[in-house]
């Protein structure tokens, strides 16, 4: 739907509401050119911090206990 600047001022809490309820985007043209879209925002729920990287991770074998490789780090040097 297009609607001319001047409509769009006089009308503009109505029409924000027809996008919220109907999700039509509104283009608003000034001299016949298009300037703006007015347009629905998604509502997401937002993702929980805890457990958010659940399934994420795959382990291999043992990480409480160290390692049988030695590492040059644990040199005394």
């Amino acid at each position: 739907m297009e609607i001319a600047a001047g409509e769009f001022k006089a009308k503009c809490l109505k029409l924000m509401d027809d996008v919220q309820k109907y999700h039509e985007d509104i283009i608003i043209t000034k001299h016949g050119k298009p300037v703006a879209r007015l347009t629905a925002i998604e509502e997401t729920t937002p993702r929980p911090l805890f457990g958010f990287l659940k399934d994420t991770l795959i382990l291999k074998g043992d990480i409480v206990n160290p390692l049988e490789e030695k590492w040059s780090a644990d040199d005394d040097e």
